[in-house]
């Protein structure tokens, strides 16, 4: 199936079936959002894999009790880093350094200066800069997921600030930002399975200067 097919394919699954998705399927999903392009390759976004259905039920009245977050078989919470500080953009560069068998003073100028544009920023600019990027990976777990036929919901639609609470993500310097529940679609009982894929048409979703 090639990518396009995969987009003909997937919808916002609205009704999930409870069967497990295979593990082997989950990692590649999560491998396309590991390996997902960011901003000076900061990669500034974690995703948290949830199965535990307690926790699933924690977080089910806090997205709008959307049934796709107790059904699935993984629910992904994307989140991404609250604040760029000196410190993380040094421990980014000095893993890449090292990897690649390079002297800091690579990087040292190109670093230096990421270092003085973003941390005089405030927070919420750094997060939502951060969040474009977790974004990103986001959207490159949802076409693999449809690659591997993997239904998948992306969900805006949750309290952020509950979710965090629920996972403890301030400890770890992290806000939500998308949920991505995997699993398989119950066709029987969801209402969008079976109707027409709807986007504006080529013409007047591309514009083009000749």
């Amino acid at each position: 199936m090639s990518l396009i097919e995969a987009l003909n394919w997937r919808y916002a699954t609205k009704k999930m079936n409870g069967k497990a998705v295979p593990q082997e399927k989950v990692d590649q999903i999560l491998e396309a959002a590991r390996l997902a392009p960011t901003s000076s390759g900061l990669q500034p976004f974690k995703v948290i894999v949830i199965t535990n259905p307690e926790l699933k039920q924690q977080i089910l009245p806090n997205a709008y009790n959307q049934s796709q977050v107790v059904d699935c078989s993984h629910l992904l919470v994307f989140a991404a880093w609250d604040n760029y500080t000196e410190d993380r953009i040094n421990e980014v560069y000095a893993y890449m350094n090292k990897e690649r068998g390079l002297p800091d003073s690579a990087t040292e100028d190109y670093k230096n200066n990421l270092i003085k544009s973003r941390v005089n920023l405030a927070a919420e600019v750094n997060f939502e800069h951060a969040a474009r990027q977790a974004y990103i990976g986001f959207g490159l777990a949802l076409a693999e997921a449809a690659l591997l036929q993997v239904d998948a919901t992306p969900m805006e639609g949750f309290n952020g600030a509950k979710v965090d609470e629920i996972l403890n993500l301030s400890a770890h310097g992290l806000k939500s930002v998308t949920l991505l529940p995997l699993g398989y679609r119950d066709e029987a009982n969801d209402w969008l399975a079976n109707l027409k894929k709807v986007r504006q048409p080529s013409s007047e979703f591309i514009i083009e200067h000749k």
